[in-house]
């Protein structure tokens, strides 16, 4: 039926995408052609959408269709993007909005805890409550789709200006809590959109401007597989509803019209049923994107709008593509698109999204991504109220002003990416440290306006108020005084990271500066580093009046409450790094982000080093780090024990992303965890496993226990057909291989304390 609606100059290029495919193994820093782009089936967990949605695109007209495909802008809202509505059929359209950590550019909503310090909080139940009472949120205010989770970046390079948004490095990781938080963002009625697929991993040259087109990601299918896309391949399992494609170029085929990516990975391997949508602007041809795949352009009608009715009516692009695009909208009857997102500078009537059940999942979720990385002594929790303490640094208090947009003390005007694509990484000083004040969130599209911000020195001087305790204060000299009857100093330092920007270094002089001229004067000098990305402490973590260092991420709103928490023994730490923090930026391979000569108007970012990044790198070249992935203390201790594994379907096999097989679990494997300490803790047991001709040991579970002291319980891990799979470029398959493999759990990822040898 298909066929017969094609044009002549359509089937030129309607290659079967299987065998189109299979050719892939031959190309590197090309893209081949998947044609032509699948329609979607409506299966599963899809099948009532798709009637509701086949029955309502039935009755459209061709125009009706190309309208809602394109991007709006509104008086009535300020979303991010409005899709065209179809009145006489009374379907509103939809409102699409940030973002990573609330929704955005609006009032009487919530700041959660960033992705980061999701990330390091290994806990998936915080996370499908923090997505669900977020996306309540988005839905509260009339946005329809939440354009997050973020999977992408992954986090290749450590100074990766949004490596923030997303949860780890690690693709096991990240597609867990992005899995989690697309079932509560949907869950809770807001469509998820899962971005950005795929490759976005600097923000240097992400985008074209004056000639110089944006970098190709070159990208090998295996580590595209067993990489990049893996967290996405979670998300389009969990059910996600939208997909959001990037803005670089992908093995030199943009991302938002790169038909392998779009019509071979997303829509015929992983059988993705929901639409995928343009990054604002990141939309490069009309024609060549529709049969590539696109379904949504945003913000306006980029290349689309009439042209794509013209583009059908003169043969170029198939109706039933059009008719397509539009099947992948969830047509449910929404409420007004964006009722609640009004001007904030004109009268409006504030619609409160915030549900008070999400209070103490705000306060946890702020608590467990807390990072204790040194603790001389048991410096940590306070063994009683102090008489005196002292507080340092830029990072401790509220910044002077507060706007909905927050980036704090940020307020660039020029786009950023212009001035990298024109003056190269070095021609934009990026500051590290955020100095006019504390950070809960990174900057842009992913950050949000908090409710308020309870900030370490008001948290800390209302626990003095009660304890009676002397609170000394001087958050702006760099060399500060510091009264000899102090108890404990804590200097307050941060890292910023924010959208639009690769960071320039990964520590700053005035922060260690700080901090050494500190502990030169107190003998307890405990460290708080809120950081959007991986953070360096080695200037002078060995500094022996250094006696505690956390690494506090991104909390959200309740950041200092949460702190003083943990300082006074209120909470535990239990919160692990997900990501490597080395002794020295050269540690990491990569480290830069790919930039270009002045000639070169097409630059190229070869992603040689394959699957090989954190951990796995480190691993390989036995490279020490300071602090290894999945570290963190705890104030008590844990024994493993008990180790057992269950193998039930483990054989040499192969199977398509697609197929059901691959989620099989096959083998179960168990501990007992128990807390040999003096306090309650939760420990976060993880599951390593070696694959032959693979790095020497990938994460494949982790199994977060809360115990009483002496208390035990087991920990248990699923693994499945994919968890013990390679992908084989030949057969475009997942393969399990014959030979020698390893289970190891332990408290990190060099933390083994329980090993056993599978044959296969």
């Amino acid at each position: 039926m298909r066929a017969s609606r094609m044009s002549a100059g359509w089937q030129i290029f309607a290659l079967p995408a299987a065998v189109s495919s299979l050719t892939d193994a031959n190309f590197y820093g090309q893209s081949p052609p998947v044609y032509p782009s699948p329609q979607g089936k409506g299966s599963g967990t899809w099948a009532g959408a798709y009637v509701n949605a086949r029955d309502l695109v039935d009755q459209m007209t061709l125009d009706e269709k190309v309208n809602i495909t394109r991007g709006f802008t509104s008086s009535d809202n300020v979303c991010a993007g409005n899709s065209g509505s179809v009145p006489r059929l009374q379907w509103p359209g939809m409102c699409l909005h940030d973002a990573g950590n609330g929704v955005r550019a609006t009032d009487m909503v919530n700041a959660y805890a960033s992705g980061i310090h999701v990330g390091a909080s290994w806990d998936r139940n915080l996370t499908y409550q923090r997505g669900y009472f977020m996306g309540k949120e988005f839905k509260d205010k009339g946005v329809n789709v939440a354009l997050g989770p973020n999977a992408g970046p992954l986090g290749r390079i450590p100074l990766g200006g949004r490596n923030w948004e997303g949860f780890s490095v690690d693709p096991y990781l990240a597609g867990q809590l992005v899995a989690e938080t697309i079932v509560g963002h949907q869950d809770a009625g807001a469509i998820a959109n899962l971005k950005h697929f795929v490759g976005n991993e600097q923000e240097t040259l992400r985008r074209p401007y004056h000639g110089v087109e944006a970098a190709s990601t070159n990208i090998d299918d295996k580590t595209m597989h067993e990489l990049y896309a893996w967290p996405f391949m979670d998300g389009v399992h969990a059910g996600v509803g939208s997909i959001m494609c990037s803005y670089n170029r992908v093995n030199n085929s943009y991302g938002c019209q790169n038909s392998k990516l779009m019509n071979g990975i997303l829509k015929t391997e992983l059988s993705f049923d929901g639409f995928v949508v343009a990054d604002w602007n990141g939309q490069h041809s009309g024609v060549g994107s529709a049969l590539a795949g696109l379904d949504m352009v945003m913000p306006l009608g980029g290349y689309w709008g009439d042209n794509l009715t013209e583009a059908v009516r003169n043969g170029s692009v198939p109706e039933s593509r059009v008719a397509d695009m539009a099947n992948r909208y969830d047509t449910t009857d929404f409420a007004t698109p964006g009722f609640g997102m009004k001007n904030l500078t004109e009268p409006h009537e504030a619609v409160d999204a915030r549900d008070p059940q999400s209070k103490p999942i705000i306060l946890e979720g702020a608590i467990a991504g807390h990072v204790l990385v040194k603790n001389e002594n048991s410096t940590l929790p306070f063994k009683k109220p102090p008489k005196m303490i002292s507080i340092y640094g830029y990072d401790a208090t509220v910044p002077a002003t507060k706007n909905t947009d927050i980036l704090f003390q940020l307020g660039y005007n020029v786009q950023p990416e212009m001035a990298q694509a024109v003056l190269g990484t070095e021609g934009v000083r990026f500051d590290q440290a955020a100095k006019g004040g504390t950070i809960v969130t990174g900057g842009r599209a992913a950050a949000n306006s908090p409710a308020y911000i309870n900030d370490p020195l008001s948290a800390l001087s209302q626990r003095a108020a009660l304890d009676d305790t002397w609170v000394n204060w001087d958050l702006t000299s760099f060399n500060p005084d510091v009264n000899g009857a102090s108890e404990a100093c804590l200097v307050f330092i941060n890292a910023m990271a924010t959208e639009g920007w690769d960071r320039i270094g990964l520590h700053d002089d005035f922060s260690d500066g700080l901090v050494l001229n500190v502990a030169a004067k107190c003998s307890n000098t405990i460290v708080v580093i809120h950081a959007a990305g991986i953070r360096l402490v080695d200037q002078w973590i060995d500094h022996p009046n250094v006696t505690a260092t956390i690494i506090a991420h991104l909390p959200g709103q309740d950041s200092g409450q949460a702190l003083v928490k943990l300082l006074y023994g209120e909470a535990g730490f239990s919160g692990k790094l997900p990501y490597t923090l080395a002794r020295n930026e050269s540690d990491y391979h990569p480290y830069l982000p790919c930039n270009r000569t002045p000639d070169d108007y097409f630059p190229q970012c070869d992603f040689t080093e394959g699957v090989y990044i954190d951990y796995r790198d480190f691993d390989a070249r036995n490279t020490t780090p300071r602090f290894e992935f999945g570290f963190g203390l705890s104030y008590t201790s844990f024994e493993y024990s008990s180790l057992s594994v269950d193998v039930s379907d483990l054989s040499p096999t192969t199977c398509r992303s697609g197929d059901n097989e691959i989620w099989d679990i096959v083998a179960n494997v168990q501990a007992t965890v128990t807390n040999t300490g003096s306090v309650e803790g939760a420990e976060v047991a993880q599951l390593y496993l070696a694959i032959p001709n693979s790095p020497p040991k990938q994460l494949r579970g982790f199994d977060k226990v809360a115990l009483d002291p002496e208390e035990s319980a087991p920990v248990t891990f699923e693994l499945t057909r994919r968890d013990f799979s390679v992908w084989d470029v030949v057969t475009q398959k997942w393969q399990i291989q014959e030979g020698d493999y390893t289970i190891f759990v332990g408290a990190s990822s060099r933390d083994i304390r329980l090993t056993h040898n599978l044959k296969i």
